[in-house]
């Protein structure tokens, strides 16, 4: 399990990038680079990284199921993944 402070920083960073959204996509287009320099660094989308939904591991994640290699290997195992089951050749 990840910190409960690193998810929150993670959360904090998303509603950052949200609310600079409109001015950064403004000053690229404008090409105000000294501008968009002034903005805080958390506002770049590139600054936010991919968690589990679960356990918050940063590392491992799979896009399509929104988890870590981990849970997502668990809860394929029980059954709780649909679509999903284990290979066998």
């Amino acid at each position: 399990m990840a910190k409960e402070s690193m998810k929150a920083r993670e959360v904090k960073r998303a509603k950052t990038v949200a609310k600079y959204a409109e001015k950064r996509k403004a000053l690229k287009e404008a090409g105000d680079y000294e501008a968009l320099q002034k903005l805080p660094k958390n506002a770049s989308p590139i600054r936010q990284h991919n968690r589990c939904k679960l356990t918050g591991r940063p590392r491992g994640y799979m896009r399509q199921f929104g988890l870590s290699r981990v849970m997502f290997r668990q809860m394929a195992n029980q059954g709780l993944i649909p679509g999903v089951k284990k290979a066998s050749w």
